[in-house]
């Protein structure tokens, strides 16, 4: 779900990024009780570097390959966010302490990925391997609460949608507030959408195909004189969707123990 990626982030971006780069169904569902998660069967890290970031920089960073994960400036929200598939920061209790404020570098590798036969790893397994080093490094223990809780619902509007169906591609680009994404499901448009409005959105629309769409927003960030409405009229007009208020369920991570890892 790390796809090589280096700019500036602050939180919501990071969930954002996400969204956009994990494979559904999300690695949220692979929390349990050891945080190891590992569904597919995925290898380890085996030279993990972590080392405290206390530059003060509101700038984080990350990048991955098949064996390899660097992180600069990390938290430890950003780093579950990120193993876990959670798109808003209040899906995740339990962190107390110095953690919570801790900012972290990270160099993960595996040195022989012929050893285990691996060729490519999946976004999966990528997640499971992150999982795995939290639960290694961190000694992080996990559950997982369902709360009802607001939400969002994707349904499709009166006039029908305004994108074309397009076969599977996969292809996902954000700039700024800029979305294209080719051949995607709907299930996938919500989980990007839920980083986007820091909210659950669940897809509603009946839509089971997948499809090519475009979506340009502004929002607290955007230049006074931008051309683009809020995302929730950016939906509606360019998409032919809504999001609608409701409550349901929502899945929740809870930290059950944490450490702070020991330099290295």
């Amino acid at each position: 779900m790390f796809n090589p990626i280096v700019r500036k982030l602050d939180f919501s971006r990071w969930l954002l990024i996400t969204a956009a780069m994990v494979a559904v169904p999300g690695a949220f569902a692979q929390a349990n009780n050891s945080a190891a998660g590992a569904q597919p069967k995925a290898p380890a890290y085996d030279v993990v570097t972590i080392k405290p970031n206390n530059s003060g920089s509101g700038s984080s960073r990350n990048s991955t390959t098949d064996y390899n994960f660097t992180a600069t400036n990390v938290s430890l929200m950003m780093l579950l966010a990120g193993a876990y598939d959670i798109k808003q920061d209040d899906l995740i209790s339990g962190i107390t302490g110095p953690l919570k404020s801790a900012r972290f570098d990270i160099q993960a590798k595996i040195t022989d990925p012929d050893a285990d036969g691996i060729k490519h790893t999946s976004a999966e397994q990528r997640t499971a391997m992150l999982q795995t080093l939290l639960a290694q490094y961190f000694q992080l223990k996990v559950h997982t609460e369902t709360r009802v809780l607001p939400v969002y619902e994707l349904v499709v509007m009166p006039g029908g949608i305004k994108f074309k169906e397009l076969a599977p591609g996969g292809h996902i680009g954000i700039h700024n507030t800029q979305l294209t994404a080719q051949g995607i499901p709907m299930e996938k448009l919500a989980a990007i959408l839920s980083g986007l409005v820091q909210r659950t959105v669940v897809d509603k629309t009946g839509l089971t195909a997948t499809y090519d769409i475009a979506l340009s927003w502004s929002n607290e960030s955007s230049p006074p004189d931008s051309p683009w409405p809020s995302i929730f009229t950016a939906v509606q007009e360019q998409l032919g969707l809504k999001l609608e208020s409701a409550k349901g369920p929502v899945q929740t991570l809870v930290i059950d123990h944490v450490e702070m890892p020991s330099e290295n």
